[in-house]
């Protein structure tokens, strides 16, 4: 018999991977709301530009994120 353990790919279980996209894509869009409502309470102007450009990016990332979760894009990663 010949044994094809070095061909095999170590596998995450579709569950936990599901589970951490969710996380994650809660943790990118929770992150975006909290640059935009400023709970760190940034002050100088250059923080303020990156305050907004951060927050709108987190925000973005975590709806594309969402879109190929929940598409099943992510499947073949």
């Amino acid at each position: 018999m010949i044994r094809d353990d070095e061909n095999r790919k170590p596998m995450v279980p579709s569950t936990m991977r599901i589970i951490f996209g969710i996380i994650m894509i809660i943790v990118y869009v929770g992150m975006g709301v909290l640059l935009l409502i400023n709970y760190f309470q940034w002050t100088t102007p250059v923080l303020q530009w990156l305050r907004w450009i951060g927050g709108i990016m987190f925000i973005l990332y975590g709806i594309w994120r969402g879109i190929r979760q929940f598409w099943g894009l992510d499947t073949s990663l």
